[in-house]
């Protein structure tokens, strides 16, 4: 391929490689320029244009994708279509993605024209979820390196999925004086939440004394499950502890103690009859993602799990922390400081943009909708950070990819903003208090949201904090989950100002100025947001 300002005259057949106006024409990139094009071309006065011309052999970018997509079809892997030289696949199921790294490098060493980007190893993913993307960076790629690229795809599976397998799961959570009901509650609904995926069911639950005679009895009573899970009133410390020496006493045997991931240490696996017994770390108790994930995924996927396994684990185990350790994350269970998790709602239609999805515009470099979400993440009281999909979903996805944060798909958004707020809230549930945030406020820093967040928190739990310009109430908002009945009865394209309106008594105002009131709804409002933004740099 020759690559650059190429005269008219040479430039029949070559590839643009910038968009160009041809008098009312507009020619994009990645146009195979013919006569018509260039004479239109000459017309408006233009002599020559920034282009690729082909050498024999040389392949186009979409062609070039397309054939490297194709031979990274996989059982339960999906391949989009190509378009600007990239090809994105997908998760057929619900599952754990089983990349192979040697295969994936060898690819990315023949050529830096053609990249493979995957998610990591072992990530869980969700049916329709982007596992994997091919890029071709230039306008075309010399047709020997492609050769090379697919015949190393030939030869190995580059990209596999091991699909979640229907576990019934019997949980059984041992008591002292000082567990709560209320926490062993939360326990059996974050347990259930973490088995919806591979559409395994707890089948039986129960809460015995913190003894190894009682647990003993438990298990011998759980023989119908396939998976037994167990939360201790108290933590695992040594082999001879309560859960190991009833697992013992029941005829099994532990298979590994302790873990290198952080949270999650002291995870215990067993097996009992065939089974696996999981004795559960207390920050498995929260729903974030902890060691525990890391086997319970294995498990449910049906991947052998081992002590070699577990030992292997250590790269990538330091995860986030939870605030709330080593109680749940309802955090009157612990006394701690209010949770407040963001959602961040980008499932509109854009629909007074002209066609465009205003998300997607580029700000400073990058779509408005990650600009939006890096905001959210880089709040420093924050809890989970959640995006709320809709329209243009597989899109957006794009425009998110390597941020780590929860996505919800909202397939009702066409009825309404109501919808994506209760499906983001929802998801949020086991937080204090959730902030809402339009995807579109292209002003907003992290420390307003932090403000924000620090208003909640000293009012209390049961607290509305909304941000508000000259007096005037707008977004974002902070809303209690102990509000969440009424933010369920929502319906329609409205948001929380009816909730809003009915408590009054909860509601602390924080000044933000004009951040707060500045949202992106017409193009008009979007060239005078890019404007504004280059000037303050």
């Amino acid at each position: 391929m020759i690559f650059g300002r190429t005269p008219l005259a040479d430039a029949e057949g070559a590839i643009l490689a910038h968009a160009i106006h041809a008098g009312e024409r507009r020619l994009k990139k990645g146009t195979r320029l013919a006569q018509e094009d260039l004479e239109a071309l000459r017309e408006s006065g233009v002599e020559s244009v920034v282009a690729a011309r082909l050498l024999p052999g040389d392949v186009v970018e979409d062609e070039a994708a397309g054939r490297l997509g194709a031979a990274l079809d996989a059982p339960h892997v999906g391949v989009g279509p190509a378009a600007t030289g990239r090809v994105n696949l997908f998760a057929k199921t619900a599952g754990l993605f089983c990349p192979d790294r040697a295969v994936i490098d060898r690819l990315n060493a023949v050529d830096p024209s053609m990249t493979l980007a995957t998610l990591s190893e072992f990530a869980p993913v969700r049916t329709g979820q982007m596992i994997a993307t091919v890029k071709i960076i230039p306008l075309s790629v010399d047709g020997n390196k492609l050769a090379e690229a697919l015949s190393i795809l030939s030869r190995s599976q580059a990209l596999k999925l091991a699909p979640f397998r229907p576990h019934r799961v019997r949980l059984i959570q041992t008591m002292l004086p000082t567990v709560k009901e209320k926490v062993l509650d939360k326990t059996r609904r974050v347990s259930g939440a973490r088995l919806e995926a591979s559409h395994s069911t707890i089948i039986g639950e129960r809460r015995v004394p913190h003894t190894a005679e009682a647990l003993e009895a438990a298990l011998r009573e759980a023989g119908d499950a396939d998976l037994i899970l167990v939360f201790g009133a108290s933590a695992v410390i040594d082999e001879g502890d309560v859960i190991p020496d009833a697992i013992r006493r029941a005829g099994g045997r532990i298979e590994a103690f302790g873990m290198p991931v952080d949270p999650g240490n002291l995870l215990l696996l067993g097996t009992l009859d065939g089974r696996p017994v999981l004795g559960a770390p207390g920050c498995a108790r929260s729903p974030k993602e902890n060691g525990f994930d890391f086997v319970l995924n294995r498990l449910l996927a049906g991947l052998p799990v081992g002590p070699e396994t577990i030992r292997g684990m250590g790269v990538g185990g330091l995860l986030e922390e939870i605030g709330s350790r080593p109680s749940p994350r309802e955090s009157e269970s612990s006394g701690g400081e209010a949770v407040v998790d963001i959602v961040v709602l980008a499932a509109g239609r854009s629909s007074r943009m002209e066609g465009g999805n205003k998300l997607l515009a580029e700000f400073g470099g990058m779509p408005l909708v990650r600009r939006s979400v890096e905001t959210a993440l880089a709040a420093k009281r924050r809890g989970a950070v959640r995006v709320v999909t809709g329209h243009m979903r597989e899109a957006v996805m794009t425009a998110l990819e390597g941020l780590k944060v929860e996505t919800i798909h909202n397939p009702d958004f066409a009825e309404g903003l109501s919808t994506s707020l209760k499906a983001g809230v929802r998801a949020s549930e086991d937080a204090d208090g959730v902030l809402v945030m339009l995807a579109d406020q292209p002003f907003l820093q992290p420390d307003h949201l932090d403000v924000l967040i620090g208003a909640f928190v000293s009012e209390g739990k049961g607290s509305i904090v909304a941000a508000s310009d000259r007096g005037r109430r707008r977004n974002p908002v902070i809303l209690s989950t102990e509000l969440l009945p009424a933010i369920m009865a929502l319906e329609g394209d409205i948001g929380a100002a009816p909730i809003i309106a009915a408590e009054p008594e909860r509601l602390v105002e924080v000044e933000m100025g004009e951040a707060a009131s500045f949202d992106v709804d017409t193009l008009n409002v979007l060239d005078l947001a890019r404007s504004r933004l280059a000037e303050t740099g």
